[in-house]
């Protein structure tokens, strides 16, 4: 040590009663909340992590069982209806309603485009010919319908 050069040997030494400055003090409780809040960070993010993992296995599972997704659904309207003052409402799978919906659609589009005329609306010249009496046009048009 530095001091047997002196002849003297130091076998302890110890400090009391440190008086550290303030500033020194709020500098290491910001550096001890950072790391707290660093570890508690990876903490959090292993757990988003492992739920992730978990949701997909569930989603492969379900994927495979379609039945599965259903059966899902009821067991949480079950846990959703404890309380005998419960409505229960019946959820529809989002994506196969929506393509439901767009079948749906293409048929009336299509129905819509096949249909026959509407009518021709009456005129005033129309009311005054006799019942039953056509016009050459409209025979034409009528045997085209038909």
């Amino acid at each position: 040590m530095t001091t047997t050069e002196w002849g003297v040997e130091v076998t302890l030494v110890e400090l009391k009663d440190i008086q550290l400055p303030e500033s020194m003090k709020r500098a290491m409780a910001r550096q001890a909340e950072a790391e707290r809040e660093k570890r508690a960070k990876i903490i959090s993010a292993e757990g988003e992590s492992l739920a992730a993992a978990a949701l997909g296995d569930a989603s492969d599972t379900m994927m495979a069982h379609p039945l599965a997704l259903q059966l899902r659904n009821l067991q949480s309207l079950i846990e959703i209806g404890v309380g005998k003052n419960t409505t229960v409402v019946f959820p529809a799978p989002l994506m196969s309603t929506i393509g439901d919906l767009g079948a749906f659609l293409a048929r009336e589009a299509t129905a819509a485009a096949t249909a026959r005329p509407a009518p021709k609306p009456v005129s005033a010249f129309d009311l005054g010919k006799p019942a039953g009496v056509a016009a050459p046009d409209e025979v034409a048009e009528a045997k085209r319908f038909a």
